[in-house]
């Protein structure tokens, strides 16, 4: 079986999206992001005072490698 290719937007109000998911019956396709992601960018925000969307940080930590090794921990403690 072909499996299909989604491209996952990080909407920026997660709790209005999460709710919207699941009115719609979509949940699968909501992404959440890591919740490292958002102590990350309150910390850029609280050291610069520029607020970046939560894409735009969950990108750069993937760049740099630093949400490899969160969803390697995932993965092996949730699917087996």
């Amino acid at each position: 079986m072909a499996r299909k290719s989604v491209q996952l937007e990080t909407p920026e109000n997660i709790l209005e999206a999460f709710y919207d998911a699941i009115r719609k019956n979509k949940l699968k396709d909501l992404h959440i992001p890591h919740s490292s992601v958002f102590y990350v960018r309150a910390a850029i925000e609280s050291d610069t005072g520029v607020r970046y969307t939560l894409k735009h940080v969950e990108t750069a930590m993937k760049a740099e490698g630093m949400l490899k090794d969160v969803w390697d921990t995932c993965a092996r403690m949730y699917c087996r």
